[in-house]
């Protein structure tokens, strides 16, 4: 059974580190960059291979770096863009912020709950060995769940709010598994920030 994490900046979890700030962006700067990032991103959906079979991804995304690595998942090999000032800004505070350094920013834009994201870790070999992955929230408020890959009764999930930053670090990636699953209500459209060093 899932439980609910209060907002709160330190979130106790067993084997990570996690933090969350409900109000890391005050609502009209939100406001203004989920509305710049949904007009002037190339939003691109890429299909994955699920047991043999090609299925589109049930949701929009792009890749920008201040390199040219490329980031691989699922099969997709993605190759950034160079960061936009407005996200360029916003890497800077979150890098004050964490007082780390990232090099790229996967974004994901969900058009309705109908869009999600599966169980998984952003454990590619390419992040390190222990990630920080920083997470921003623009738009429709939506769940996100937490699930210990060993310990069967250790099941979280969190609101993710418009303007809040989540902080995954520590054995996180290596521990616990992460989705953004469906939902049957009517929700508008959620972009989603995520922050990483690729090395």
């Amino acid at each position: 059974m899932h439980r609910l994490f209060p907002s709160q900046p330190d979130l106790q979890l067993c084997e990570s580190t996690m933090s969350y700030y409900p109000r890391f962006l005050g609502k009209g700067e939100a406001d203004t960059l989920f509305h710049v990032l949904r007009k002037n991103v190339p939003w691109q959906q890429d299909s994955i291979k699920i047991f043999g079979r090609d299925y589109l991804q049930p949701r929009l995304t792009a890749l920008y770096a201040n390199n040219e690595k490329p980031y691989s998942y699922s099969n997709i090999t993605m190759h950034p863009k160079k960061f936009i000032p407005e996200l360029l800004e916003l890497k800077h505070r979150i890098e004050q912020k964490c007082k780390t350094e990232f090099t790229t920013c996967l974004l994901n834009l969900y058009r309705n709950g109908k869009d999600s994201n599966g169980w998984h870790a952003d454990n590619e070999k390419e992040l390190g060995k222990e990630p920080i992955i920083a997470s921003v929230s623009l738009g429709a408020e939506r769940f996100f769940h937490l699930k210990h890959r060993k310990i069967k009764n250790e099941r979280h999930k969190l609101l993710l709010e418009h303007g809040s930053l989540l902080v995954m670090s520590g054995q996180t990636q290596h521990k616990w598994l992460h989705q953004v699953p469906k939902t049957s209500r009517e929700i508008g459209e959620r972009i989603n920030l995520t922050f990483r060093y690729i090395q």
